[in-house]
């Protein structure tokens, strides 16, 4: 036991797991303790091997939110930039909007959009990642921290540590965007919100168990007789299949 509390808790130190330990009903000393952890290969507090990265996700992914940019180019060669947040428990994207110049204000103003939808969730959001791009200002950071999200800001150059995220960039381009003319910026907040739809409500995540975030019918539907019927969107690029009315 005391090697899992060491394990747990890189930061105790051979007293503070003294302590615990007799919490839990075992009387022991700090020398006892000391030699079981060297035993096993762990060092005092301060020397051991913190949580790592994936840890850290997997503990609190669902009180986690990340957020990022990305970047789409219109026929006339223009650039516009894609906000964005998805929350990692659950894998649900919030479309905060796409501009042709992503200033200061702008994306602060997006930062508190998206945080108002917040405002009923059942369990309170604790962690905010993103990268450390430019445009998150500080002023955008303290959008979340006045709601207690504690902003985490990635390593540089080191896209997997926000792997989520970086995973929707891709499916978003694969199964859409790779497959439309993008006019401007009013077209692709059109498409956007219609293909974020889709994958928060229909489309099957293997990380949910082949389930999306935010099904709209709960509930094993009776199959007997049924027909099935399919629904095109974005002109066909998108099929989705239901049961007819």
């Amino acid at each position: 036991m005391a090697l899992r509390l060491a394990y747990d808790n890189p930061r105790w130190g051979y007293q503070r797991i003294v302590g615990e330990l007799k919490g839990l009903g075992m009387v022991v000393s700090a020398t006892t303790v000391r030699t079981w952890l060297r035993a096993g290969g762990i060092g005092p507090a301060g020397q051991r091997r913190g949580m790592t990265w994936r840890e850290f996700i997997r503990a609190h992914r669902e009180s986690l939110l990340a957020v990022d940019f990305f970047t789409v180019e219109t026929i006339w060669l223009q650039r516009l930039y894609v906000l964005f947040f998805i929350e990692l428990g659950s894998r649900r994207v919030h479309f905060a909007g796409c501009t042709q110049n992503p200033t200061a204000p702008w994306v602060i103003q997006q930062g508190r959009q998206v945080m108002w939808t917040f405002a009923e969730r059942a369990k309170p959001l604790r962690f905010l990642i993103r990268d450390r791009d430019q445009k998150f200002t500080d002023g955008f950071d303290a959008v979340f921290r006045s709601d207690r999200i504690e902003v985490i800001r990635t390593p540089f150059r080191a896209p997997q540590a926000n792997g989520v995220a970086e995973r929707f960039v891709r499916t978003v381009r694969s199964e859409c965007l790779d497959w439309l003319l993008i006019l401007d910026d009013r077209h692709l907040d059109q498409v956007l919100g219609v293909f974020v739809d889709h994958y928060n409500t229909h489309r099957p995540h293997r990380a949910l168990a082949l389930t999306p975030p935010h099904p709209r019918r709960a509930g094993h539907p009776d199959w007997s007789g049924a027909r099935i019927q399919r629904r095109d969107r974005l002109g066909g690029v998108i099929h989705e299949y239901g049961l007819a009315a």
